[in-house]
């Protein structure tokens, strides 16, 4: 390491964590390798240009962090892969790690003759086993990255700029069938940001490495992006599932910019980096590709995600003012960094319009490019563009916990009044669906073409209620929307005639962003106790099988199936609610049947994507020995009558469900495992086995998960899936106290990727009793607990109080 200090003589410290430190020499003179503790080696009487040389063994790693090692069931092949996000870098070599310190990287590489070697510069073997990459610009220590092993490649070029794709060997058929369409959406999100930005694409290479066993969805490693490998997919997925993997791929190109070329100074403003990334990656691919409705799937699924996590008392600013150290920062990688983050972004662009927008953020990539900036930076740059008080809009946006609450309602006179619960400023649009347009209302013959129009405007300091025009069309509002085209950050309610209208009509809008907002609006009504799970569950009924769009159909199923089936009801109403949710999966599939063979049934949208859905939900609702033996007999013939064959995804998912119910064993996992001897496939057995209903296997689980310290992250997350299941509620009952102990020595002994898996995977969360909650507020009063567990446990703490407090709203 070279660095200068500007003050000689002075000392500092050196991040490193190795297995074994061999040397230290600083200006030819040795450190006394027995001075390092905790991570930190001193280094005293500093030079004004210093040389630093450290001759180390490192760990390899099995949990994701750091230089992770997997070696691939299904050949024997073994592949690395570096995480030195967030503070990891030191687990690979020695820096000074932190965001602000940025540095040109030099790599060299020894490595098997016929592995291949990727980094953030081009790669080039220079003999046999040895391997050398260009030098990249100035970046911070977390973007570092290097991959090696025998990776399967696709190699392809866009404008001069050399692009790769790289998977395992075993997923090699799988990458080349997807090759051309991540390669277009590559291809197109590159050129988009080049017409939108100032700066053209900063580095020599764009490589993308789906990698095993990677924590995060992605991460942005300049020239290097590794995604985790279930975007190579090995199983028939939705169009939704095809769109998210194409949201992740923008957003970690956006990160190339933000992030990457101009970096935050401390994790502080890690907005700068995610709710930028965020906005962008679901922005670009709508305007640049065919997946057109990714605005409808982040209302649906990604909204609500920014919507819980700030009604938690781990609320926190999107851009905290405080963020002492790196375990706080990790903490903040959340709902709200990203979700909300993002959606501030955009009603910002609402704000100041597209080009003022752009203007100013193409000023701060030239002021701060390959160097560091906060969030004072980018405000300043972005008012200069637009001559609006941004830093007042962002006091407003960015300083501030918690969600507002919109309401649009009739007035007198024939105009809109909305009214605003909370304080942030918003510029809004309201939409309004005339009573001819719908079916089930009164007055209506269902057979008028639907009427849509829209009012803009804003909510401000000076304007706590708004006041639009009276819509245009027929006389009489039957459906008032608030946050139409949803561009602010907002949860929405509905006068009682629209709620009314609504709940007749929901499923024969037209528009499916407008569908998705009305659904989130019912699922925030569930959670804030003023409507009843199993009014929302008569909603799903009517209303659900008629519709179209993947992602919203994937919403509100997975809240249904969840969190309400599972935590909100009450146990005795759950078999009916599962019997209602299967019922709906039924006529989602007889309907996408009955509309490819011409026999009928609603069409459009992602036809086969729908059947998928309706499958998985089947699947999952399963309950009664009729359930069981639909499921046993799909597997057994290995399709669905009228549905998809069972591949892998589905086979492993419908054996889940038979072992919970008991009507599956280990020689049924065995014989599976055969079949599919993959990564995923022991991932799947690990699953299977812990939700046998049987005492011996849950004690193997529990041993598994919280006493030995040998599973790999994703084998340890399967087995803390399958675990808990609310069917088996009475054998698992005498563990549930004994969890969080268990979990808090477990975290402290294994780091914070398994502590937060731990938190989130292996929460009993169906166990909703008091005395749970008070267990669980015991261990965090008592402390002890790592950060990362203390902040998963304290978010499932607050569900499992909001799920108590539904249960007494809701009592039937």
């Amino acid at each position: 390491m070279r660095f200068t200090c500007a003050e000689p003589g002075a000392t500092t410290f050196l991040d490193v964590k190795p297995g074994r430190l061999h040397r230290a020499v600083l200006n030819g003179r040795d450190v006394d390798p027995a001075t390092w503790h905790d991570g930190r080696l001193p280094l005293p009487a500093l030079a004004a240009d210093n040389l630093l040389h450290i001759e180390a063994d490192m760990r390899y790693s099995h949990t994701g962090e750091g230089m992770h090692r997997f070696t691939d069931p299904a050949d024997g092949r073994t592949y690395l892969y570096s995480h030195c996000f967030l503070d990891e870098a030191p687990r690979i070599f020695a820096a000074f790690d932190q965001p602000d310190l940025k540095a040109a990287f030099h790599l060299t590489v020894t490595a098997p003759e016929d592995w291949t070697v990727l980094a953030n510069g081009t790669t080039t073997r220079t003999a046999p086993g040895r391997w050398h990459a260009a030098p990249t610009p100035p970046v911070s220590t977390y973007l570092f990255a290097v991959a090696a092993g025998p990776y399967h490649t696709v190699r392809a070029e866009h404008a001069g700029l050399p692009l790769g794709l790289h998977c395992r060997r075993s997923l090699a058929p799988h990458l080349d069938a997807d090759a051309d369409e991540i390669l277009d959406i590559t291809r197109r999100c590159l050129d988009r940001y080049h017409e939108i930005f100032d700066e053209p694409y900063p580095f020599d290479s764009y490589d993308q490495a789906f990698v095993p066993e990677f924590n995060p969805g992605a991460m942005e490693n300049p020239g290097l992006v590794t995604f985790r490998e279930e975007y190579v997919f090995r199983s028939a997925v939705t169009d939704t599932e095809r769109q998210t993997r194409g949201v992740t791929i923008a957003h970690e190109m956006a990160h190339m910019w933000f992030g990457d070329l101009v970096t935050m100074r401390w994790w502080d403003d890690l907005w700068l980096n995610e709710s930028f990334a965020e906005y962008m990656g679901y922005r670009v691919l709508a305007e640049t590709t065919r997946h057109t409705g990714t605005w409808t799937e982040f209302a649906a699924s990604r909204k609500p995600w920014g919507y819980d996590a700030d009604q938690r008392p781990s609320t926190h600013p999107v851009a905290p003012d405080d963020v002492p150290d790196t375990a706080a920062a990790l903490l903040n990688f959340d709902g709200i960094s990203y979700a909300k983050g993002a959606s501030a972004l955009r009603q910002l662009v609402a704000l100041l319009g597209d080009t003022a927008f752009l203007a100013g953020v193409n000023d701060h990539f030239a002021r701060h490019r390959f160097a560091n900036a906060s969030l004072a930076d980018l405000l300043d740059s972005l008012t200069r563009a637009s001559g609006h008080d941004v830093h007042a809009w962002a006091r407003a946006w960015l300083r501030t916990t918690g969600v507002d609450t919109l309401r649009a309602e009739p007035a007198a006179d024939g105009t809109v009044r909305v009214v605003r619960d909370g304080t942030r400023p918003h510029r809004i649009t309201v939409a309004t669906h005339t009573r001819p347009a719908l079916p089930g209302t009164p007055g209506s013959t269902g057979t008028t073409r639907a009427t849509r129009t829209t009012a803009t405007g804003t909510l401000d300091d000076t304007t706590p209620a708004l006041d639009l025009p009276a819509p245009a069309g027929p006389a009489g509002t039957a459906l008032l929307l608030p946050n139409a085209g949803d561009l602010t950050y907002a949860k929405i309610r509905l006068d009682p005639d629209s709620w009314t209208t609504a709940t007749r009509s929901l499923g024969e809008l037209p528009d499916p962003l407008d569908r998705a907002l009305l659904w989130t609006c019912a699922r925030d009504m569930v959670r804030d106790g003023e409507l009843a799970p199993a009014d929302y569950l008569d909603l799903a009924s009517r209303h659900l099988p008629a519709e179209t769009d993947t992602s919203v159909i994937a919403g509100v199923l997975a809240f249904a199936r969840g969190p309400l089936a599972d935590t909100y009801l009450h146990p005795g109403s759950r078999p009916r609610a599962l019997a209602g949710i299967g019922a709906v999966c039924l006529r989602l599939l007889d309907r996408t049947a009955a509309a490819e063979d011409g026999t009928g049934g609603r069409t459009g949208g992602d036809t086969a994507g729908v059947r998928l859905s309706a499958v998985r939900g089947i699947v999952d609702a399963a309950l009664t020995e009729e359930d069981t033996a639909r499921l046993r007999e799909w597997l057994t013939d290995g399709r669905v009558p009228g549905g998809p064959p069972l591949d892998p995804e589905l086979r492993w998912r419908t054996l889940l469900r038979l072992c919970v119910l008991g009507a599956a064993g280990e020689d049924d996992i065995a014989a599976e495992l055969r079949r599919d001897p993959s990564a995923t496939g022991h991932e799947g057995a690990d699953r299977c086995r812990a939700a046998l209903p049987d005492p011996r296997a849950k004690d193997a689980a529990w041993k598994a998960l919280f006493e030995h310290d040998e599973l790999s992250n994703y084998r340890l997350v399967a087995t803390a899936q399958g675990f808990w299941q609310p069917e088996q509620a009475d054998i698992l009952a005498a563990r549930v106290p004994h969890y969080f102990p268990a979990a808090t020595e477990a975290a402290a002994r294994r780091g914070a990727a398994v502590a937060e898996a731990l938190g989130r995977h292996a929460f009993p969360a169906h166990a909703v009793h008091p005395d749970t909650l008070a267990a669980g507020e015991k261990c965090l009063h008592d402390g002890g607990t790592v950060p990362a567990l203390r902040r998963a446990l304290a978010d499932r703490l607050d569900d499992l109080s909001r799920a108590l407090d539904i249960r007494t709203r809701h009592p039937h």
